[in-house]
């Protein structure tokens, strides 16, 4: 018999935005033992009466298939979808990260973050918090540089996804 691969997959999904409806969604996860990696959730109707979850998570591709059938049955949910099996999507994340430096590293700090795209949104003469935007490597890899440079800091918002092109989550 194969072993199958685990992988990563983002899923999206639309909830009613009500008490709860989050909650009932992580424990689906936390009560089979699937990990979340990163969660955002917004309301996207003008009512504010429907929420968008983006939520990536880990596993074998049949493990996945699973949690998006179990998604599928609580009551709040009205649309799920797997966008890693969809077709080609967009997923970005936002970073604040705090470095504390002086010197040559706050100078090489900046020259990565120039290199990087990242903004600076506060400067202090000890310190420089940026702003970067980005798929989750590309946010990685500046963290990963910054951290001998004097990283003290870091705020994650997690991904958010869309499926490229004229395709929306309705037409699933």
């Amino acid at each position: 018999m194969q072993q199958e691969i685990s992988g990563s997959a983002v899923i999206s999904l639309l909830v009613d935005n009500e008490s709860g409806a989050l909650a009932r969604i992580v424990e689906l996860f936390s009560g089979r033992g699937y990990n979340i990696q990163s969660l955002t959730v917004a309301p996207v109707d003008e009512q504010g009466n429907i929420s968008r979850v983006n939520i990536v998570t880990t596993g074998t591709a049949s493990a996945i298939r699973q949690v998006k059938v179990q998604i599928e049955r609580l009551v709040p949910v009205s649309r799920v979808v797997n966008l890693s099996d969809a077709g080609p999507y967009v997923a970005r994340e936002m970073a604040l990260v705090k470095v504390v430096s002086s010197g040559e590293s706050r100078t090489e700090a900046l020259r990565i973050a120039e290199a990087f795209r990242a903004r600076a949104v506060d400067t202090t003469a000890t310190s420089f918090v940026f702003e970067l935007t980005g798929s989750s490597d590309k946010l990685d890899s500046f963290i990963d540089l910054m951290r001998p440079l004097g990283l003290a800091e870091v705020s994650r918002t997690g991904v958010a996804s869309i499926c490229r092109g004229p395709k929306t989550i309705q037409n699933f």
